[in-house]
């Protein structure tokens, strides 16, 4: 079988031929200007993901890289069939939902003494103990509870044919960007984020990219962040932040898609629409790193350091403040396993 395009070449490969999504250049200049006036901001450094994050463990702590791997492995999911119906969980005192809901739930179990990010314990955790890990503090489960623990014993036992630690599975890649998701995409299955789309194999790796970048922000605050190829990243295609870029105007949808998603239409992973909507995210964070690495080079003279894996993590916490504001603009809605 032929290798699927990169998500770069594939995101690029899909804004071509979209039907319903479209990227608006001179939306996408208007957020590299945004982001300009920004790029000095700790938003724009690998280990600014703390900051976003206070439930995950100090970067130079010996849980730290696990602690994402987990994460990162059960990163998908979570909108509520019902907005009035949300899986919550408390810890240290805060109540999260979405995302946050998943990282609290982990970090709970490590204060209860759960050890659930050693890979000898969740690559053989029953259904049930996952189950008591997630639980919700409402009456609403996290979702897709089955296939989160399949994914996670899964990639436990992976982990642990390969050194027994996240950290020696990366060892194997070089510390090169392109390689590590590579790496992980062959060896874990479900991190295999593809589709078809006009006859040709793409990829999204929404969670192995998000996987490389998590990783190197722990190792950026622990004073080792030299990792190649870091460039090879782009953004992690998922449902918040196309939401994002279509309310800053870098991305359109057409009336059709628009009134389908307003009707509250479920998208099937892989179909046209959702890989258009996927796709075109990922194009359109190129177009704005584009356009902002030409203002720095013009206006600053220099280089920029702002890459499209930096953009997404200011993307993503942009889009969830001002959620109320761009509630006119709905989010498309996939159950499956990829983000």
């Amino acid at each position: 079988m032929e290798e699927p395009l990169s998500p770069r070449e594939s995101g690029q490969f899909v804004s071509e031929r979209s039907r319903d999504a479209f990227v608006d250049e001179e939306g996408a200049k208007c957020v590299a200007q945004m982001i300009y006036e920004l790029r000095e901001s700790e938003d724009f450094t690998a280990s600014g993901w703390k900051k976003n994050n206070p439930l995950a463990p100090p970067p130079d702590s010996d849980e730290a890289v696990n602690w994402v791997f987990v994460t990162d492995t059960m990163n998908f999911s979570f909108w509520p069939d019902k907005e009035e119906e949300q899986c919550e969980v408390k810890c240290r005192g805060n109540t999260y939902r979405g995302y946050m809901s998943l990282c609290a739930a982990i970090t709970r179990a490590m204060d209860e003494g759960v050890p659930i990010t050693s890979p000898s314990y969740f690559s053989h955790i029953t259904e049930a103990k996952l189950a008591h890990v997630l639980r919700s503090d409402t009456t609403t489960p996290m979702p897709m509870l089955k296939e989160r623990h399949q994914v996670l014993t899964e990639a436990g036992r992976v982990l642990l044919e390969h050194g027994g630690s996240f950290r020696k599975f990366m060892s194997r890649c070089e510390n090169d960007a392109e390689k590590m998701v590579k790496y992980i995409v062959q060896n874990i299955p479900s991190y295999r984020d593809e589709a078809i789309y006009e006859g040709k194999r793409i990829s999204l790796y929404k969670r192995a990219q998000i996987l490389v970048a998590d990783f190197w922000g722990i190792m950026e605050a622990r004073g080792e962040g030299n990792i190649p190829n870091l460039d090879y990243l782009t953004m992690f295609a998922d449902y918040r932040v196309p939401q994002g870029l279509v309310y800053l105007g870098a991305l359109r949808y057409s009336d059709g898609l628009m009134e389908a998603l307003k009707n509250g239409e479920l998208l099937s992973s892989g179909e046209r629409r959702e890989v258009e909507i996927r796709g075109c995210s990922i194009w359109c964070v190129e177009r704005v790193q584009h356009h902002l690495w030409n203002l720095v080079e013009q206006r600053d003279g220099k280089k920029c350091h702002i890459n499209s894996a930096l953009i997404d993590f200011y993307l993503w916490p942009y889009a969830k403040k001002h959620h109320k504001e761009m509630a006119h603009i709905p989010i498309h809605h996939t159950r499956c396993i990829y983000y």
